[in-house]
């Protein structure tokens, strides 16, 4: 069974960073695209970025791009994303997500996602 498992969500105030983890399990890591997207309640989700499978390029959203960083350890078969100088903009449960070898073309509509993390940013 496919397993996605987010941490490292929390309180930070404006300007400050916080990376958040997500373990994934129960598939070929180097086969799937990997990538995160957030959502506020009420608010249709954001893509915030993709890791196409292998040693594939990674996007990032025009609103992440220079304060957020995806990284991947295939050997813990983990993927991070390294946020810096956040905004309380940037309030909003993150998920973490895959897909089949390559980022969907749909919405940022992954197959298969985390549960989620809170990620709270005060001003």
């Amino acid at each position: 069974e496919m397993q996605l498992v987010e941490s490292g969500g929390g309180l930070v105030q404006a300007g400050g960073s916080l990376t958040l983890s997500c373990a994934a399990s129960g598939f070929t890591f180097d086969d799937y695209a990997v990538g995160w997207f957030r959502q506020v309640p009420g608010k249709e989700r954001e893509g915030i970025s993709c890791k196409s499978s292998g040693d594939g390029d990674t996007y990032y959203q025009d609103n992440v791009r220079g304060r957020f960083t995806l990284s991947t350890d295939k050997a813990k078969n983990t993927v991070y994303l390294q946020m810096r100088n956040l905004e309380p903009e940037d309030t909003a449960v993150y998920y973490c997500a895959a897909e089949f070898v390559y980022c969907p073309q749909n919405g940022w509509q992954f197959d298969y996602l985390g549960q989620g993390t809170q990620v709270t940013v005060s001003s």
